[in-house]
């Protein structure tokens, strides 16, 4: 079997409003570099990272969106088919912030009930920022979101976000399989496996089927001779 038909792949998607440090994340999580210059995004960046977890082999498509209005419509598709989601705001943006619970909205619009995650990113900048912890631990609270505080520069809790929402991903797949297992396993034939219902027997012998202690046995009809002025009949 070809490694990648072993391994399981995951969609995830990084959204949130522009400059937020998105495109750097990815980067730092799939390769394993920092930079800080900005380049906007147009449209969306991909990259790929395969982990092993739990004992089973993973490769996380991360897909980042452009966060400017201007590509909304442009990015829309790319939600599609996404199993999971990073909804990302900056320490020292005010307007990423206040934007979060639109972002959520778009996910859930485009997407089936995947696991979320909420991301404060640049806390090295924490000196600098425009909104308080309790104001951040209340925006988690109303969106019910796993919240983490991450910085892309010091690589601070950015393999934590992306491993939650891979353990997140992997036991809704084992629990879909284990409920396809059971609705297998309680599916019954609808009919017995009788040798007389082989072939449609069973329907040659119905007129002579007679009942026994709430069972039913099929027996083949008894067939007689008559002799009837020189000549014979069989009578059925």
């Amino acid at each position: 079997m070809l490694e990648e038909e072993m391994e399981k792949p995951m969609k995830v998607l990084i959204v949130g409003n522009g400059a937020v440090g998105k495109s750097s994340m990815i980067q730092r999580y799939c390769k394993g570099v920092y930079t800080s210059d900005y380049k906007k995004t147009i449209g969306v960046d991909f990259l790929e990272r395969k982990i092993t977890l739990d004992g089973e082999d993973m490769r996380l498509m991360i897909w980042d969106t452009a966060g400017q209005e201007e590509f909304a419509d442009m990015t829309r598709v790319y939600y599609q088919g996404a199993h999971a989601a990073v909804i990302a705001f900056s320490t020292t943006d005010l307007a990423s912030f206040k934007a979060v619970e639109r972002w959520i909205g778009k996910v859930r619009d485009q997407c089936d009930n995947i696991p979320m995650v909420l991301v404060q990113n640049k806390v090295d900048l924490i000196d600098q920022a425009v909104m308080s912890k309790e104001e951040a631990n209340g925006l988690a609270d109303r969106t019910g979101l796993r919240f983490y505080r991450t910085s892309v520069q010091e690589n601070y809790q950015i393999d934590e976000v992306f491993k939650y929402l891979a353990d997140c991903y992997l036991q809704r797949i084992r629990e879909e399989e284990k409920a396809a297992i059971a609705q297998k396993g309680s599916s019954k034939p609808k009919y017995a496996d009788t040798g007389a219902a082989r072939g449609g027997a069973a329907s040659n012998f119905q007129s002579g089927s007679k009942k026994a202690g709430g069972t039913v046995s099929l027996a083949a009809p008894r067939r007689r001779t008559e002799a009837k002025k020189g000549f014979s009949c069989t009578i059925l």
